[in-house]
């Protein structure tokens, strides 16, 4: 289905709708909660959700879930409440009830494993872990789980069409993790904290070293050793900055500092640096 098939379905239910409407608004019942849907099919009382959740308040689904809810008690092994259990998923995650859009996509996958919507359901599952990378402050343990959920789009759907926008999306939480790292070791570099910072660069360069926060996490480690007087491992941070980022203003900054010691990017030593130097710059892995 997809959110491709939930916008059409939406727009080709309106007219249908409409009857309902106006026989649901005749009962004289309480628009907050659902009448007695007993005497209406499972396709009508679907479509008065679908309506709901066009027409009504989208950041406000109560109604439109209280119509799917009732396609599934009423109707409960028909193709309409399979439908409109993936709706639910749909409509809680639009109105950012992340943990209820959880719940709905994750019952629908342990309910209808090989069905052709369960690419969606764990779409929407991953999608309710992602949006909420913003708003979890240092705590990673959300972005965490939105990168197993989206591998899971990746590697059970490779075919479906929601794989690319995972993959996409995949890439970009990876590059959240590499960012707050990068957050934290600043704090402790303009605090004086050396060691502290170097642990949070090493951890960059070590384990995010595809993302975008390399150039500079290797430009950071070479300021927090010339700190410490630990030159060797300046210079050869320098020297994996120069080979793969040359053109990066952070290259420049760290030739600068290196230079005013009167040193120069090489690889020397033998610390970690050293050997991340021989893996990617010479292509030694043992």
């Amino acid at each position: 289905m997809g959110q491709g098939m939930a916008r059409g379905k939406l727009a080709a239910a309106k007219l249908g709708a409409l009857g309902l409407v106006m026989a649901l608004s005749a009962c004289g019942t309480d628009p907050n909660k659902a009448p007695n849907l007993e005497n209406f099919t499972a396709k009508q009382i679907y479509e008065r959700g679908e309506y709901e959740l066009e027409v009504g308040n989208p950041r406000r689904p109560n109604t439109a879930l209280k119509y799917f809810s009732e396609v599934e008690r009423l109707y409960p092994y028909s193709q309409w409440a399979k439908r409109a259990l993936i709706m639910e998923a749909y409509a809680q995650h639009k109105a950012k009830n992340y943990e209820e859009a959880r719940a709905s996509a994750q019952r629908f996958l342990d309910t209808y494993p090989g069905d052709e919507d369960a690419a969606y359901a764990q779409y929407l599952l991953a999608l309710s872990y992602y949006d909420q990378i913003d708003e979890v402050g240092r705590d990673q343990g959300l972005t965490f789980q939105a990168l197993q959920a989206l591998r899971d789009v990746i590697e059970k759907y490779p075919d479906s069409e929601y794989a690319q926008s995972a993959i996409l999306k995949f890439d970009l939480a990876f590059d959240h993790l590499a960012g707050k790292e990068m957050e934290i070791g600043r704090y402790y570099l303009k605090r004086g904290n050396y060691t502290a910072a170097i642990n949070r660069f090493r951890v960059v360069v070590e384990q995010f070293q595809t993302t975008s926060h390399t150039p500079e996490a290797l430009e950071r480690l070479v300021e927090a050793y010339l700190a410490l007087g630990i030159t060797d491992q300046a210079q050869t941070a320098g020297a994996i900055l120069g080979h793969n980022f040359q053109s990066s203003p952070f290259y420049q900054d760290a030739f600068n500092l290196l230079q005013k010691r009167g040193l120069k990017p090489e690889a020397k030593g033998n610390g970690w640096l050293s050997s991340v130097y021989r893996q990617v710059v010479q292509g030694k892995w043992l």
